[in-house]
This record gives structure tokens, C-alpha cells and sequence, in this order.
């Protein structure tokens, strides 16, 4: 039997971003969070599991380095965290496994069983893709040489589930050590985990599986490798396909008989579709696309989801939506060609700043406000962010705010953006560049982008 990595509350949850005008607690809530992982470890030891914790000091990096130098071939590792939404009545435990990988999916849901089975008032959110999460990837996930994992057991907005991590912390600790334990007692019948590129090792040579891969409908004529669930592909390809292979991390790279493969997954955020088929081992790859994927992430021009496909996200997301919102992806494709603006985008960042239209945080959902806009400097409301009569208004306001950043076009209707004159036109014609402008978080551009993603393979587009 191997080992368990156990890491706790690095950067809260891997993508998320927290206001500090929000005033929540976040240092409390991480003690909170290191609290329960202390007990943990204490009852893993207490049932002879070996166990190897990196130092809180350590960032995300420096603690997936730090897993990376020391892990075997039967080791596993989990992160467990906290999340913040601006909907309080989200409650629950996630786990997040790297997407298309069903063996590790089978192995999250391990995790969440035992510890919702040990304690049933937590609601079991299952096992995620970390495809879904907010930047569309998890380098906990993906970067760890080893079988990885990363728990989500709070979310930090709501009280219920703060309050009850706190009261029945044992319970928490003996369920989840009941998933470690059932998950590291089968790590020694998987394949071997792979080592990443830049370390060394004079072990004995380890022999991987080839897969097939089909790339754009046409097979390939180099094999990928499948190492301990993860499918690889020749980093020659990566080049061919015309992708900057720097942007891959090195811990998603392995040289194995003397070609260095790179994670396939990771070529999602590259705009590529990624499928597998387990019974015929083969990886499809898809690069050609009916949209053009260099321009998805700009804000002037025309959006590819239909009305119908728009709704379907949004009811996949939040189904309660459809009640009060129904038409609100027609508004939207609406409002945006009128301005010529990317229906796509302005869409994804409504749900992105609203939670899917669960709103929260100050924005409430009388003022149909759906992109957090503030109020014009007079206005009583400030505080709360800007006020409309109703939904076609709110949706005009939010996409005349984006043409004001993106263009220097004149607007073809009766300006309804309360700040829209105090914009400098033109400066953000790009969604990395209202990083900054738009929202403070560091992540806001590519948060944006990974659901323009998920809404592109949910639609069929990509």
C-alpha cells in the first residue's frame, strides 16, 4: 500500500477569486478547513495509513512540485477546499477528477459516498469533470503525477454547510478516511503513474499501452500512451497542429522511450475537442470547427448558439431559471446583433456574474441588472449596483456596456448603460482585456472563456 498526499486550503478553490469588499471571512474559513484536515490525518494514521502532508506555506505550485518529488507509483493525493458562490442556498460536497477519465471519476465518487454516507445531511454533488470548473481546468488535477483528486467540502457562503463542518468535524474526518482508505487499497492493481518530464529516475523502465488516435476524422499515424487512466499524445502533434506546446506545464509532459508526450486534455484549452473511446482505445481529436475558434474571445461580432441551445445551457446549469427566464437567450441574441456584439460572450459572462441567475452577493433579481453594472455616479443605488424595469432593458444596458469597451461605433439605440459615457471606447475590444476593467479578478477573462467552451460542446459546436 501506498501513501496519501493530503493537501488543505491552497488559494481557497483552484480558479475562484473573493472580493475583499465582500467582507467574508476567508482566513477563518481556512483554519476551519485545516482543522478538519488535521483530524483527518489523525485517524488515516490511526489506521496505519502512511501519510505526507506539503506545508500550508506552500502555493499551489510549489505544493503540486512538492507531491510530484516525492510520489510512488501507488500513492495518491487529495485536495480538499472550499468554494464561494454569490448564491447562498448552494450547499454540498464536489469532487473534481480530470475529464475524460472514467477511472478516476469512479474513484471520486468513492470519496463523496463514504464522506456523505458518514454524514448525511451533506449534500452529495457527485463527481465533476474539472472541465466544469471555473477556469475549465484544475491543475491539482492535471499536473500531479500521481491518481489525483480535488474535494470540494464547502461552500464558504452558506452558513448551513460552515455550521456543520464545524459540529460533526470527527464525522467528516472518519467519512472521508473511509474513501481513502477503499481508494488507495485498489491503487495497486492500476497502471503505474507516469513521472513528469523533468524528473529523473533510475527505476526500471515502465511499458505504457498505445492508444489509437483519429485526429479531424482521419487516423493518426503515432500512438498516444495510456498512463494510469490518462491518455498522452506525441508532442510532435501539438506542434503540427500549429498550438504554442510552452503553454502545455511541463508537469503535463512525460519523455518515454525517447519521445515526450503531453496530456491530451490539455489540449483542450487550446480549442480542441477531445473524445474517448475506451472500447477501441482511441483519443478523437477534432480541430476543425464550424466556427472559427481564433475569435471566440472576441466581444464585437457574431455569436454561433442558437436561442434554443443558449436555453438548454442555461437549464443544465440551473434549471429553476426557466421559471422567470425563459426568454431571456432570445433577448440577448436580439439585443447583441442590433449593436453587433457577440451574443456568445455576453451571455457567458451573464452567467457568469449572476451564477446562472441565481444572483446574490448586492445584485438582486428585481433589478435586472445581469451583468453587475453599477449605478451612474448620482444614483441613489450605487451601493447595489444599477436598476432597470425589466429584462430587455437590463440586457440592453449590459450589452451597450460591452460595445462601449469594445468599440468605437456609435450605439443604434437609446443609451441605457448608466456608465456608458464614462467608458473610454474602445479599449477592451478583446475579453482578456475587461480582466481588470470589468471585474478584479486575475481570472475573470478565462473564466468567461471556459464556459464559452462548455456552452460550444454542450451545443455541438465544438
Amino acid at each position: 500500500m501506498g501513501k496519501i498526499f493530503i493537501s488543505a486550503g491552497h488559494s481557497v478553490f483552484e480558479g475562484s477569486f473573493r472580493d475583499l469588499s465582500e467582507g467574508v471571512g476567508g482566513t477563518s474559513e481556512i483554519a476551519e478547513l485545516v482543522a478538519t484536515r488535521d483530524l483527518l490525518i489523525a485517524e488515516l494514521r490511526s489506521r496505519g495509513i502512511a501519510i505526507a502532508v506539503p506545508s500550508d506555506d506552500l502555493n499551489l505550485d510549489e505544493t503540486i512540485a512538492w507531491i510530484n518529488s516525492r510520489a510512488t507509483s501507488q500513492d495518491i493525493a487529495l485536495s480538499l477546499n472550499l468554494d464561494t458562490v454569490t448564491s447562498p442556498e448552494l450547499r454540498g460536497a464536489t469532487s473534481y477528477y480530470i475529464a475524460n477519465n472514467a477511472i478516476r471519476k469512479r474513484q471520486a465518487e468513492i470519496i463523496t459516498n463514504a464522506l456523505t454516507k458518514r454524514v448525511p445531511e451533506i449534500t452529495n454533488r457527485g463527481a465533476k469533470a474539472d472541465t466544469v470548473a471555473s477556469i475549465g481546468s484544475l491543475s491539482f488535477c492535471r499536473q500531479i503525477a500521481i491518481p489525483s483528486i480535488l474535494l470540494e467540502l464547502v461552500f464558504a457562503n452558506s452558513s448551513q454547510d460552515r455550521l456543520l463542518m464545524q459540529t460533526r468535524r470527527r464525522d467528516y474526518a472518519i467519512g472521508l478516511a473511509d474513501g481513502l482508505q477503499a481508494w488507495i487499497n485498489e491503487t495497486a492493481t492500476t497502471i503505474p503513474v507516469y513521472k513528469p518530464a523533468n524528473r529523473v529516475t533510475t527505476a526500471k523502465p515502465i511499458t505504457y499501452p498505445e492508444i489509437n488516435i483519429n485526429l479531424n476524422g482521419q487516423s493518426y499515424e503515432e500512438k498516444g500512451i495510456l498512463v494510469s487512466g490518462n491518455v498522452l499524445v506525441p508532442a510532435d502533434l501539438v506542434d503540427r497542429l500549429g498550438f504554442a506546446l510552452h503553454q502545455i506545464p511541463l508537469n503535463c509532459r512525460l519523455r518515454y522511450q525517447s519521445i515526450v508526450y503531453v496530456q491530451a486534455i490539455a489540449l483542450r484549452d487550446l480549442n480542441t475537442s477531445i473524445s474517448w473511446d475506451s472500447t477501441t482505445r482511441t483519443l478523437y481529436l477534432k480541430t476543425i470547427f464550424k466556427v472559427f475558434t481564433g475569435q471566440i474571445d472576441q466581444i464585437m461580432g457574431v455569436g454561433n448558439a442558437s436561442a434554443v441551445q443558449l436555453l438548454m445551457f442555461l437549464k443544465n446549469n440551473n434549471e429553476n431559471a426557466l421559471t422567470n427566464y425563459g426568454d431571456l437567450p432570445h433577448i440577448y441574441r436580439e439585443e447583441a446583433e442590433i449593436e453587433g456584439v457577440n451574443h456568445d460572450v455576453a451571455f457567458c459572462q451573464m452567467c457568469i456574474e449572476t451564477g446562472f441567475l441565481r444572483f446574490g452577493k448586492d445584485i438582486e433579481a428585481e433589478q435586472n441588472n445581469f451583468a453587475s453594472l453599477g449605478a451612474a455616479a448620482s444614483s441613489p443605488t450605487k451601493s447595489s449596483g444599477a436598476s432597470f424595469s425589466d429584462q430587455r432593458t437590463g440586457v440592453r444596458a449590459h450589452i451597450q456596456h460591452l460595445k462601449a469597451y469594445a468599440s468605437n461605433a456609435p450605439l443604434f439605440q437609446p443609451v441605457a448603460a448608466p456608465r456608458f459615457h464614462l467608458v473610454a471606447r474602445g479599449v477592451a475590444p478583446v475579453l482578456s482585456q475587461l480582466t481588470g476593467r470589468w471585474a478584479i479578478d486575475p481570472l475573470y477573462d478565462h473564466k468567461i472563456l471556459a464556459l464559452i467552451r462548455r456552452l460550444y460542446e454542450s451545443a455541438g459546436i465544438f
